[in-house]
């Protein structure tokens, strides 16, 4: 049976890496990878960040578009996983389940994003509410597993995965101006698109269309409460251990960090 560990805290050294726990959610698959028989639970709350996908980088007025968001006082990096631009600020909580997967045991992309669906069901179930998971087109980061109450999107998810180790992610917006995050993320496609037809599909964003998870459920929640609230679904089935950064995952989050950093710089250095 599966021991399940938590990280959430970045090591006093590493507190000024914005790219931590980008980095960091790397060497944790590979971490499980060498362990499988550990389940890694990663909470990693970001403020005031524009987190963009690789096809992001396609938009023809890139350049302008980031200023948009640099002006408003957003951070802007370019993540390794998939998916599209999204808003990190102290209202939203980014959550990966890391785990396990063998060579005989392969788990499909559907079934990956399952698992997260499936926990974010049952943790939330108390509160009445069905959540639904399909794609809401006209969000940010649109996906064919976005979650939805009432067809209000507040939650979208990814997946990260080398050999024998899944991170899914998702990041659950909990509270603050959903609305104002949904107007940034559509100004900032119309600022790098400027009406042009592109080969990549970019979404026509609608801000009305989303909402914050604390306003569906018609509850008051903060992010640490959210947080407490999925634990708590572990924690039924066992306790929950703090993990530890060790040599190797440190050493795997030194190579990540240093790939993302470049990659950045790559990315950015052509504007």
């Amino acid at each position: 049976m599966t021991n399940y560990f938590i990280y959430e805290d970045v090591p006093t050294a590493l507190q000024g890496d914005k790219l931590f726990n980008f980095a960091i959610g790397d060497a944790l698959i590979r971490e499980v990878a060498r362990k499988p028989d550990q389940t890694l639970l990663h909470f990693w709350p970001i403020e005031n960040m524009i987190i963009l996908g690789m096809v992001d980088t396609k938009l023809p007025y890139l350049s302008e578009a980031v200023n948009t968001l640099q002006e408003s006082n957003y951070e802007v990096v370019v993540r390794p996983a998939g998916g599209l631009a999204v808003v990190a600020d102290a209202g939203i909580l980014n959550f990966s389940i890391i785990l396990a997967e063998s060579n005989e045991e392969k788990m499909t992309i559907d079934e990956g994003y399952a698992i997260m669906v499936d926990v974010i069901r049952q943790a939330f179930a108390p509160f009445g509410k069905q959540i639904e998971a399909y794609e809401i087109v006209d969000s940010y980061c649109p996906g064919k597993f976005d979650l939805s109450i009432d067809g209000k999107k507040f939650a979208g998810i990814a997946q990260r995965r080398f050999k024998n180790g899944i991170g899914i992610m998702i990041y659950l917006s909990v509270e603050g101006n959903q609305q104002k995050r949904g107007e940034i993320i559509r100004d900032f496609y119309q600022v790098g698109l400027k009406g042009e037809e592109t080969r990549w599909h970019f979404p026509d964003v609608d801000p009305d269309c989303m909402a914050n998870l604390s306003d569906l459920l018609g509850v008051s929640l903060t992010v640490p409460q959210v947080r407490d609230i999925i634990l708590a679904t572990y924690e039924k089935e066992k306790p929950v251990k703090t993990g530890y950064y060790n040599e190797e995952i440190l050493a795997d989050y030194t190579a990540a960090n240093q790939k993302m950093i470049k990659r950045n710089e790559q990315i950015f250095s052509k504007e």
